[in-house]
């Protein structure tokens, strides 16, 4: 194919779908690390803790129920880098060892489409003593066409039935990244949209991303009357749609029904789902809907119908909540399909409690007003906002040159609790990339406080993660800790580096000087 030749294709058969493949294959984990695919939103601490809760709150219900003795899989769909599931297990594991009442055994089974990000997961350090516990496992699994789980860890098979407790789905930032198809409804008809794709020349080698920056897309239209088919098993939600829409395109979900299908045949109890993502759950927004954008991110996402989810789930039998006030950024859903969803009372309330009345979407904005405002903020108004985020570490990189300035003023339980706060980061932070600078910054905050042997620990750490830290001023901070923390030998050893490095530093010379006048 020439740049100047197009093809045409179903929606969901689209080469854009093969290109976000190729894309994740190629990548792997550093799709998330270089910051090119969007995580923060759906892997900060607030929102895990949200899950954390909800899951909680399950396993509360099923031991009421006296389900007890089989273990609960919680499975998520799409696990990216690995830090949600990551913060999920610490948080869930802190509430249970918190509430000491029993509670059914559970693992949590990361899955993604590419076999690497499961071999990347199954050797991070953050995840082995989850490994060793038994609490966690991980699966290759592709949400197209996929009926059963293949459990790296513990090598066994989940194929249909065998699950005998519910199963507890996670989807984040995963059903507007699958394949979709897309319909217009016009003067009460039903047509399918299909994707003219105008790729580049085929002869430049382009990367999967260049592809899809550089790739131009249109629309034709025919009509697809197998929709409106008696025995379409989507029909009562198309007769809904060319009731109440008009001059709308709807992308709809067929391959993420197909899949919450196949995945309920897993369990004889049905599932839970947990999801967030950009999309929709009220038919009025999908009114008069343009075609949709492709949001480009090294991938591409577009917006999840959440409508046509609720509404097919809750046909068959499911209770279904969204937040009643409206989403900025993240909509955040629970979904309950299994025996009796109402008893479920645990779960419910948990979704009740932190995400309807004050949710991961609604801290996300918070953040962004914050994010722009910090360095007109004080101690007393930092230090709670970055409690309620779950001690997040995004928030202390950001907010640690504004902290530092206050420093000088603070009181001394302000710098007790920035010390805290430091260690519940560092105690629950998944390791990526940035480990050596986030170390820095701690150790360079706690020196600033005073608190040598903490802060010792942390440059010493970042020393260790990030060689581009073996400098004078690092070397000569961590001398000062040694020296204050009366450790000679180690205190003449980082002066001697400091002044290999730079022959001329006045305050290591002294230093060393201090030592021979002894």
């Amino acid at each position: 194919m020439t740049s100047n030749e197009s093809q045409r294709f179903r929606y969901s058969e689209a080469p854009v779908w093969d290109w976000q493949r190729a894309y994740y294959e190629q990548k792997g984990l550093q799709a998330w690390t270089e910051n090119q695919v969007p995580q923060y939103i759906t892997s900060n601490p607030m929102i895990a803790t949200a899950y954390a809760e909800m899951i909680f709150g399950f396993l509360q219900d099923l031991s009421n129920k006296g389900k007890i003795s089989e273990t609960v899989t919680i499975l998520e769909l799409g696990a990216g880098v690995g830090r949600l599931a990551h913060q999920v297990l610490l948080k869930l594991i802190e509430l249970k060892e918190f509430a000491g009442i029993p509670l059914p055994p559970f693992r949590y089974v990361m899955t993604d489409l590419v076999a690497e990000n499961v071999l990347g997961w199954q050797e991070h350090p953050s995840m082995q003593s989850f490994i060793q516990q038994g609490i966690v496992d991980f699966a290759r699994f592709d949400a197209v066409a996929d009926t059963e789980l293949n459990l790296v860890v513990a090598g066994t098979v989940i194929q249909p039935g065998d699950l005998k407790q519910p199963l507890l789905l996670i989807a984040n930032y995963f059903f507007d990244s699958i394949p979709q198809e897309l319909i217009y409804i016009g003067d009460g008809e039903i047509y399918e949209c299909d994707l003219l794709v105008q790729s580049p020349d085929r002869r430049l080698d382009l990367e999967p991303a260049e592809m899809l920056k550089n790739m131009t897309l249109s629309y034709e239209y025919r009509q697809a009357p197998e929709y409106s088919a008696d025995n379409y098993p989507y029909q009562e939600l198309i007769t809904l749609y060319k009731e109440e829409l008009e001059d709308s395109h709807i992308l709809f979900p067929a391959i993420g029904l197909s899949c919450l299908e196949r995945l309920n045949k897993l369990s004889q109890s049905g599932y839970v789902l947990i999801t967030a993502d950009k999309g929709d759950h009220r038919l009025d927004n999908w009114k008069f809907a343009e075609p949709p954008e492709f949001v480009l991110h090294g991938s591409f996402s577009l917006t999840a119908n959440y409508h046509a989810i609720q509404y097919v789930l809750e046909q068959q039998g499911a209770h279904t909540r969204f937040t009643t006030h409206h989403y900025k950024d993240l909509n955040v859903g629970c979904m309950l399909m299994v025996e009796e969803p109402i008893s479920y009372v645990n779960t419910r309330l948990a979704y009740h409690r932190f995400v309807e009345r004050f949710g991961p979407d609604d801290f996300f904005s918070m953040k962004q007003w914050v994010d722009s405002r910090i360095e007109s903020m004080e101690l007393k108004h930092i230090l709670p906002f970055w409690r309620l985020g779950g001690y997040d570490a995004e928030f202390l990189i950001h907010s640690a040159t504004h902290i530092s300035s206050l420093l000088p003023d603070a009181s001394d339980e302000e710098m007790l609790d920035i010390q805290s706060g430091i260690h519940t980061m560092w105690s629950s932070y998944y390791v990526m990339e940035q480990q050596g600078g986030l170390a820095f910054l701690a150790g360079q905050l706690l020196y600033e406080m005073y608190m040598y042997e903490d802060a010792k620990r942390f440059l010493e750490i970042s020393l260790v993660a990030d060689p581009s830290n073996h400098n004078p001023a690092v070397l000569y901070d961590l001398a000062v800790c040694c020296y204050e923390l009366e450790l000679e030998e180690e205190t003449l050893s980082y002066t001697h580096k400091v002044l290999a490095l730079e022959p001329d530093h006045e305050e290591a010379a002294a230093l060393l000087q201090s030592f021979e006048l002894i």
